[in-house]
């Protein structure tokens, strides 16, 4: 199962009886995306949105053959959502909930790493904005509207920051492969390497702008994949120059307890590695064109 959604991917949706669960399954159809089911426990047999709705993952897994799942189950519950979506047989799971517990992360991770790597669940997220391939589909919580098909992928941290980036490139009149926000918690399923692979192997796509933070040292670990391995440009853009060390500044893995973690640390390392430094929000689109 590719990251890169189309209308191949048979979607269903854990949690869309809810307010957000609604609002966003209603853009992702309209979008085009084959949307097959939505679960909500209790309410299987009925229909919402004209969609058949199943009791548990593995229900609609079996009736429908869906092979992707989105989840807006509320975060003490999200946890459970996701490994039953990888006990299902879900190959492609994308997690909006953000705030999860960290023990539940941990748990999570665990389970899916249990499974043979061939069966293995893509998880993600938590407090992902999804996955957007232009033109093709939408996993996620992206405004259609900002992107234009093209070949620059985009990885955020914070989704707002890649709205942003796909904003300034529609602009500029420079389309997008593929966005995909790996989620600001401090675990989560995805990491910078694991899609910096992915897109090095996309045909559609030629070059890729990073969006990173403080907190973690997922930056540092890209950084030193593409200066070793990647075959195309990246552009990097690391948010909070001026937090302070020690604090953490709204997101659950953006805080800083060791040297590489800070914005002017990581953006040391990704000079040092060959890798494009974006100086601020605002240059995006002329990042992009300089390296095009």
């Amino acid at each position: 199962m590719s990251i890169l959604v189309d209308k191949s991917n048979k979607v269903i949706v854990q949690g869309m009886l809810g307010e957000k669960g609604t609002f966003h399954t209603k853009r992702i159809i309209e979008y085009g995306t084959n949307v097959v089911g939505g679960v909500i426990p209790e309410k299987g047999g009925s229909e919402y949105l004209d969609l058949p709705i199943f009791d548990t993952v593995r229900d609609a897994v079996e009736k429908t053959d869906a092979d992707t799942s989105i989840i807006f189950v509320s975060s003490p519950f999200a946890g459970d959502a996701m490994m039953e979506a990888a006990d299902a047989g879900i190959k492609l799971c994308v997690c909006i909930t953000g705030r999860i517990p960290a023990q539940d992360m941990i748990r999570v991770k665990r389970y899916v790493r249990s499974f043979p790597e061939a069966d293995r669940m893509q998880l993600i997220g938590p407090g992902s904005a999804g996955i957007m391939s232009p033109g093709k589909a939408l996993v996620g919580v992206m405004p259609a509207y900002l992107y234009k098909e093209g070949n620059v992928g985009i990885i955020a941290r914070a989704g707002t920051l890649g709205f942003e980036a796909a904003y300034q490139l529609n602009k500029a009149g420079i389309g997008v492969s593929t966005s995909l926000g790996i989620g600001s918690e401090a675990i989560t399923g995805t990491n910078f390497v694991e899609l910096l692979e992915w897109f090095n192997k996309d045909e559609d796509t030629k070059a890729i702008v990073m969006i990173g933070e403080i907190g973690g040292l997922q930056e540092v670990d890209a950084a030193r994949y593409c200066k070793e391995h990647m075959k195309k440009p990246v552009m990097c853009y690391i948010a909070g120059l001026a937090a302070p060390k020690g604090k953490r500044m709204g997101h659950a893995g953006a805080i800083i307890t060791a040297y590489g973690e800070s914005a002017a640390e990581k953006i040391e390392v990704l000079k040092e590695c060959g890798v494009k430094v974006v100086p601020d929000p605002s240059s995006f689109a002329e990042c992009v064109k300089e390296v095009l």
